[in-house]
């Protein structure tokens, strides 16, 4: 069992990524080409849409960690509005995303849809939560209403729909999001 402070002084010496959660460290998996793919899409598109807005994204190796249960994670691409607010003054772990992005691959499907997105919905600034599968065309958006209850608010299933995350007023065409994968599903 480690303290979060001990996970964090090994993490920030390691040379591979990890989660913590409870006193334990995960190593995290390696990603694919479609996954890679799809994030570098995603923080294209996002960087094209909120330069010289408020917004900005970090993508695979800004750490954020939930205070209320004490998950260290690294979701895929986080968006932030306004201005950053870390755990420490190191600021390699954030606090306050706006909005988290998974891409989903078969051994993570899972967890980022479920145990992980139970996790993050404990974060007061999160506002949406996007989950995009890597393996077949499938994109979903999750929103928080005004009383904090979550409920799917824009999906696309078609390479030719859109997505819409309205807490940063983006909408992004799947067929950028899917754009250079390879062997993808289509229904």
């Amino acid at each position: 069992m480690y303290s979060e402070q001990e996970y964090l002084e090994l993490e920030r010496e390691a040379e591979y990524k990890s989660e913590y959660f409870r006193g334990e460290i995960f190593a995290m998996a390696g990603a694919g080409h479609n996954h890679n793919r799809i994030v570098q899409n995603l923080s294209g598109e996002c960087y094209i849409a909120f330069k010289g807005k408020s917004c900005h994204t970090f993508s695979n190796d800004m750490r954020l960690n939930i205070p209320e249960n004490g998950l260290y994670t690294y979701p895929d691409v986080i968006i932030v509005c306004g201005r950053n607010e870390f755990l420490d003054e190191k600021k390699d772990t954030l606090v306050n995303p706006n909005v988290i992005i998974e891409v989903l691959s078969s051994s993570t499907s899972s967890y980022d849809r479920g145990e992980k997105f139970h996790f993050y919905r404990s974060i007061p600034s999160l506002c949406e939560y996007v989950v995009i599968d890597s393996s077949k065309i499938a994109a979903e958006v999750y929103r928080k209403d005004e009383n904090g209850f979550w409920y799917i608010a824009s999906e696309g299933y078609a390479i030719d729909e859109f997505i819409e995350l309205k807490s940063v007023e983006l909408r992004i065409a799947l067929k950028d999001i899917y754009a250079e994968t390879e062997d993808i599903l289509v229904r």
